[in-house]
This record gives C-alpha cells, sequence and structure tokens, in this order.
C-alpha cells in the first residue's frame, strides 16, 4: 500500500462522523445514503461529502442503481495497514510467547 493511500485511510479514519457511517454500513450492507442520513443531524450533501472521503479512501464501495446508491464496507485497506505494521512482530512475538509458556510449564 502505498504512503498517499494509507494517509487516505487515516484521514477518512480521523473523524468520528465518518466513523460512525462505516459502522452504519457494517451493519448494514447495502443501505442507501437516504438511510445513512438518517443517523446524523446534518446536511444531506455534507454526509455525501464524508462519504465522498470514505469512498476515496477505499473504505467503502458504492453501488448505483437507478437513483439509489447502495453502500457497502471494504475493510482491506484497514487489513492492509495492520498487516503492514504487525506480520514482522507478529512472528516475533508469537515464538517468544510460546518459549514463556513451554518454560512456565517446564518444557524448556
Amino acid at each position: 500500500m502505498k504512503g498517499e493511500s494509507v494517509d487516505r485511510v487515516f484521514h477518512a479514519l480521523a473523524n468520528g462522523h465518518r466513523r460512525q457511517i462505516l459502522d452504519i454500513v457494517k451493519a448494514s450492507p447495502g443501505c442507501s445514503v437516504k438511510e445513512v442520513c438518517r443517523h446524523f443531524d446534518m446536511s444531506r450533501i455534507a454526509v455525501m461529502k464524508h462519504l465522498t472521503v470514505l469512498e476515496r479512501a477505499g473504505l467503502l464501495i458504492s453501488e448505483k442503481e437507478g437513483r439509489t446508491r447502495s453502500l457497502y464496507f471494504n475493510s482491506v485497506p484497514i487489513q492492509m495497514i495492520h498487516e503492514r505494521w504487525t506480520d514482522e512482530f507478529s512472528a516475533l512475538w508469537s515464538h517468544r510467547i510460546a518459549r514463556i509458556k513451554n518454560r512456565a510449564e517446564g518444557k524448556s
């Protein structure tokens, strides 16, 4: 994942309204923009601006059918960021934790 893409994801997640939108869409895959707007005390245009930021970050997938946009949560960008910083450390720490466990159980 390129630096610019990572920046977009962090920027998108930095806003509480956008995190709430992701929670709504995750809980109700395929929901419409209108359904998302019902959860906020802001204009539809403001919600649409948040949706645009989330789409540019790759966190939302939008499918348009007629006049209705169906929204879906895409966790891949978050997973890629997680893997970027945890893969190397996960292997290291899982080995160390296994060694501690074996010593504690007397299996050295």
